[in-house]
């Protein structure tokens, strides 16, 4: 992948994460359960996220995490889909023919 891509995929899902635009945010149930106040400040927690390195982001697009919040561990993963939601993006650094979606679960939903 052309480092420009990797850094438009990066910036991309920034946005989605920091500012919950450019894409559609999936929580599982167990993040429901949490109620409304927990959620907003996992969503907080996700959106100033920046323990990324090698080991958790070998490809530098900022896609995936692990935190806890509330003594509850949580993981959250972006993945780009094409406009139909069927297959991957056929070019997740274009945002026309790509739907990003961030999911929140519990560690244990996992």
């Amino acid at each position: 992948m052309k480092i420009a891509k990797r850094e438009r995929i990066r910036m991309l899902n920034d946005r989605l994460r920091k500012t919950r635009t450019g894409g559609l945010i999936v929580m599982t149930p167990g993040i429901k359960a949490l109620g409304h106040e927990a959620v907003f400040e996992l969503l907080r927690a996700i959106a100033g996220f920046d323990s990324f390195g090698e080991n958790n982001d070998p490809y530098g697009e900022h896609d995936m995490g692990a935190l806890t919040v509330r003594g509850r561990r949580v993981f959250w993963k972006i993945d780009a889909y094409d406009l139909a939601m069927e297959y991957a993006s056929p070019d997740p650094s274009d945002p026309a023919v790509t739907r990003r979606v961030l999911t929140i679960m519990l560690a244990e939903e996992y």
